[in-house]
């Protein structure tokens, strides 16, 4: 069994100086301090509730489109509408609604978010026009941005650091990514049997159930002055994101060379460069550029945006692979995923005693060695045979995911203070959110211009399948072994400048 780790220097920090994410704690102190209330209980599975529905909606649509494509007359060039109208707002305005919530108060903007969030899973729902049906995606997007960061913000600020709010961020973060697997299970399941439109009514019942609970569990919590919006900061970090969510989208269904997409890649590249000189030299900035300074917020937030962009684009390569080389059925492609999703629920519960006992730190970078080892095993896979492969590797690679998606976010929070935890935490979910959005367009486009390079060579289409999944595993496998390894320096560095 593994045991805390002597090497570390003894703990001289004052009383009351917020803990060393990255020192290991004593497990008998560590079970003690994670005890919650029933009350704390409650409040924890109502945050958590509502993250998970917003994970189950970036990915429940997935197999449905083409059904419902049909449904509602949208062409083929068309559907990737249904997941970018939702991906836009939900990742461009994260930013801004976690200060908004920080100075307006994060419980009400939470259940701004979640009427928001319902109301238009109901549009969606009952769409009678892909206008309609866009419509509803778009704002469902807009309530997720509002529901991620609050709700982020309520956790950390609800859960005392240390053992306590570690096993709560491990209990979120293993929801947040078990969501996007069973949305693809649950989407192939509902859609043979009830339907697509069934996917957007569970998404509106299941947003009921949590915002009738909510008022009567949530405190309010909001920063104890009235500092100003940072207007310049809000539209250059909004329109940034926004410019480059459209340009990697827009890129993965029709290529780099496409207009609009060199327009709004420039146009993401250079508002993001004027929200940093905004920022640098703003009284009440939108951003604390002091906050990414420190080494923890800035390399945790590194190393989530990258375990989640390319861990959706496994899953994402990984369901071309089942049904396009394999010939699986959705449903049947639902069950592997099934599968991955009950162990990466195990690895989650189990997260937090592994930090307890490693450190988020060492658990951080084990968790991305995993995922980058077992996404690298997933080569192996050929035209003939490769399911069992896929199985196991994929399940195994998730679960360095979770571990390195928990340790991440209790790295990336921990030591700020609580009127800035909805900035903290709207960078871990912009994060979050940024990697699920970008991860699947980026390494789409690259297997997709391998794959029609292959065909244009004369290579049979399941060959040519296989090798442009095969570019996208070696891609996404070496971006994450390399972004260990920056991480593992810094990180070390931080600890070093901590103990000088």
């Amino acid at each position: 069994m593994p045991t805390t780790d002597t090497s570390l220097a003894p703990d001289t920090r004052p009383a009351g100086a917020p803990a060393d994410p990255a020192r290991p704690v004593d497990r008998a102190d560590a079970d003690a301090g994670a005890r919650l209330t029933p009350r704390d209980r409650l409040v924890l599975l109502l945050l958590c509730a509502a993250q998970f529905v917003i994970a189950l909606d970036f990915s429940i649509l997935n197999v449905a489109l083409p059904v419902l494509g049909k449904d509602l007359g949208m062409g083929q060039a068309d559907l990737q509408w249904a997941v970018t109208a939702f991906a836009l707002p939900s990742g461009g305005f994260l930013l801004l609604f976690g200060r908004i919530a920080d100075l307006f108060g994060r419980r009400r903007l939470f259940l701004t978010g979640l009427a928001l969030f319902t109301a238009a899973s109901v549009l969606a729902a009952l769409a009678w026009s892909p206008a309609a049906f866009l419509g509803g995606r778009a704002l469902q997007g807009l309530g997720a941005a509002i529901i991620v960061p609050t709700g982020m913000s309520l956790l950390t600020t609800t859960f005392t650091e240390g053992p306590q709010r570690e096993r709560a961020l491990g209990i979120s973060g293993t929801l947040m990514s078990t969501g996007f697997t069973i949305g693809m299970v649950l989407g192939g399941m509902m859609t043979d049997v009830l339907g697509w439109r069934s996917t957007m009514g569970l998404l509106s019942l299941a947003g009921v159930a949590v915002l009738a609970a909510a008022p009567a569990l949530l405190p309010e919590s909001r920063h104890p002055s009235r500092p100003r919006i940072d207007v310049p900061g809000a539209v250059t970090v909004t329109g940034g994101l926004l410019s480059l969510i459209y340009a990697l989208s827009t890129a993965a269904q029709r290529g780099f060379g496409r207009p609009d997409v060199i327009v709004t890649l420039v146009a993401g590249v250079a508002l993001l460069t004027a929200f940093v000189i905004v920022e640098s030299r703003a009284e009440q900035p939108l951003v604390s550029l002091p906050m990414l300074r420190r080494r923890t917020v800035a390399w945790g937030n590194l190393a989530g945006l990258t375990t989640f962009a390319m861990m959706s684009a496994v899953i994402f390569l990984l369901t071309l692979y089942l049904q396009e080389v394999l010939r699986l059925s959705a449903f049947r492609t639902g069950l592997v995923f099934g599968v991955q999703g009950a162990v990466s629920a195990v690895a989650g519960v189990l997260a937090p005693r592994v930090i307890g006992r490693l450190g988020a730190r060492r658990t951080l970078l084990t968790g991305l060695l995993l995922q980058a080892g077992f996404t690298a095993a997933l080569l192996g896979l050929g035209t003939a045979s490769g399911l069992w492969l896929a199985l196991v590797g994929v399940t195994l690679a998730s679960l360095g995911h979770l571990w390195a998606i928990i340790s991440y976010g209790v790295t990336a929070t921990s030591g700020v203070p609580d009127t800035e935890q909805g900035l903290a935490t709207g960078l871990v979910t912009s994060s979050q959110q940024l990697g699920l959005t970008v991860g699947i367009p980026l390494l789409s486009a690259v297997a997709s211009a391998r794959i029609a390079a292959l065909r244009d060579g004369g290579g049979g289409l399941a060959d040519a399948t296989l090798g442009g999944i095969e570019l996208g595993l070696g891609l996404d496998a070496a971006l994450v072994a390399v972004v260990a390894l920056l991480v593992a320096v810094g990180l070390r560095t931080a600890r070093t400048a901590r103990r000088g």
